[in-house]
C-alpha cells in the first residue's frame, strides 16, 4: 500500500478525464478486469506503468496522480525559425519515439513435472523468446493445454505469467496458473482464482461451464502465477 497517494482519487480522475462513469468502463479501457480496478482502490495500490502507458500525453500527470493543476498537459513552447510561442501537441506519431520492447521467455511446461519445477529450472525448459512492445512485466510464458477457460483461452494459446511468492498476494477474480498435487498426482490448470467458503481452501473456477468449480486446499498448491497476457495463433502455418 502506498500511503502517499490517493489511488481512489486517481481512479476517479482517470474516469473523469475519459468521460467514463463506471469502474467497469475504466477497466475495459485499460484492458484489465473490473475486480482489478476495485482491488486497486481497496489496496491503495495501482499499476502505474499500465495507467501511464495507456494515457500517454492525453493528461497532465501531476493532475492525474496528485490532483494538482489542470487536467490538460502543461503547455509546451516552440522555438524555431518558422514559429515560436506556446504550442499544443494534437498528434503523436507512433514511430517517433523508440518503443519499449520487452522479451518474454517461452517455456515447455510439458517437459517439467509441475509449475514449481519449471520455476526452479527455467533455462532447462526454455524454448525461445517472444518480443512484445510495452507488455506487462512477466516471468515467462507457456502454451495452454485444455479447454477449461474456452473461449477466453483455448488449447494452443500462449499465456504470459507472473509468479506469486505468497498466497497473500492473490488478487481474487483474476486468472491464474495453478500447480497442485492430489493423492500423489500433479495437476496444472488455468482458472479464475476465487475465495472459497472452506477455511484454508481456494476455489478454482473455469469459464467453460462444462467444468465444475474446484475447492483446492492451499497446502496442496506447489506454485501459482497470475496470467498477464495471452496470444492466439489462428493458423498453424
Amino acid at each position: 500500500m502506498d500511503t502517499n497517494l490517493d489511488v481512489p482519487g486517481i481512479i476517479k480522475r482517470a474516469k473523469e478525464v475519459l468521460n467514463l462513469g463506471k469502474d467497469s468502463e475504466l477497466a475495459e479501457y485499460l484492458g484489465v478486469s473490473r475486480a482489478t480496478v476495485t482491488n486497486w482502490g481497496a489496496r491503495n495500490s495501482i499499476d502505474f506503468r499500465l495507467l501511464l502507458d495507456k494515457f500517454g500525453n492525453k493528461v497532465n500527470y501531476n493532475w492525474l496522480l496528485l490532483g494538482k493543476g489542470d487536467p490538460e498537459q502543461p503547455p509546451r513552447f516552440c522555438e524555431s525559425k518558422l514559429a515560436r510561442g506556446e504550442v499544443k501537441i494534437i498528434h503523436n506519431p507512433k514511430t517517433v519515439e523508440p518503443i519499449d520492447d520487452r522479451s518474454v521467455t517461452l517455456y515447455d511446461i510439458t517437459a517439467a513435472a509441475n509449475l514449481k519445477t519449471l520455476f526452479t529450472n527455467k533455462q532447462q525448459y526454455a524454448l525461445g523468446k517472444i518480443l512484445i512492445p510495452n507488455i506487462s512485466v512477466c516471468d515467462g510464458a507457456i502454451y495452454v493445454n485444455g479447454d477449461s477457460m474456452y473461449p477466453i483461452l483455448k488449447s494452443g494459446d500462449i499465456i504470459g505469467y507472473k509468479e506469486i511468492s505468497s498466497f497473500d498476494n492473490i488478487i481474487y477474480g483474476e486468472i491464474y496458473l495453478v500447480s497442485f498435487m492430489i493423492d500423489g498426482d500433479d495437476y496444472l490448470t488455468v482458472k479464475y482464482a476465487n475465495r472459497s467458503e472452506k477455511e484454508g481452501f481456494i476455489k478454482l473456477v473455469s469459464y467453460n461451464p462444462h467444468h465444475e468449480p474446484m475447492d483446492i486446499p492451499f497446502a496442496s498448491i506447489n506454485a501459482m502465477a497470475i496470467v498477464k497476457f495471452s496470444i492466439r495463433r489462428h493458423m498453424m502455418m
